[in-house]
């Protein structure tokens, strides 16, 4: 009796399809998260309104990988409050990923300690779409001068 081949033919499919989809999974050579790095380090300024408040962040990201945001909060009331915070940031393959390290000049609590990720998207060049799959939030950026002020 002749045995047919088609076993070991979609064995080998099978084999072919399983080490596509692995190397879908890798991680981005080092040499697209370098560029996507430099196209990062900047200034950028993010402006958002809702329910009577509104908000100005300028995002500071710096090539050794610290960085500094200035925020202004204007209530419904039209009272201004400002706010400082610091850390470090660094870009994973596909997430903006910061860690405040001081908030308004003071380390945070341990106990919540703040982190932000944003899967980055970029638009342009000098404006990119960050997405915060976890809570669901889209905020958008656009590249300013490092001078720029709240």
């Amino acid at each position: 009796m002749r045995r047919s081949g088609w076993p070991r033919r979609t064995a080998a499919g099978v084999l072919v399809a399983l080490a596509a989809l692995l190397a879908a999974c890798e991680p981005p050579p080092a040499m697209v998260v370098d560029e996507v790095e430099q196209r990062l380090v900047g200034t950028w300024v993010r402006e958002q309104a809702g329910d009577g408040v509104r908000s100005r962040r300028i995002l500071a990201l710096a090539s050794d990988h610290t960085f500094s945001e200035t925020v202004r909060v204007i209530d419904q009331a039209g009272a201004a409050t400002e706010y400082r915070h610091e850390g470090t940031w660094f870009y994973d393959g596909t997430n903006l990923k910061r860690k405040y390290t001081l908030m308004n000049g003071e380390p945070p609590s341990r106990l919540n300690l703040p982190f932000v990720t944003f899967q980055v998207e970029f638009r342009t060049r000098n404006e990119f779409v960050g997405i915060d799959h976890i809570h669901r939030n889209r905020v958008e950026y656009r590249r300013v001068q490092p001078e720029t002020q709240l």
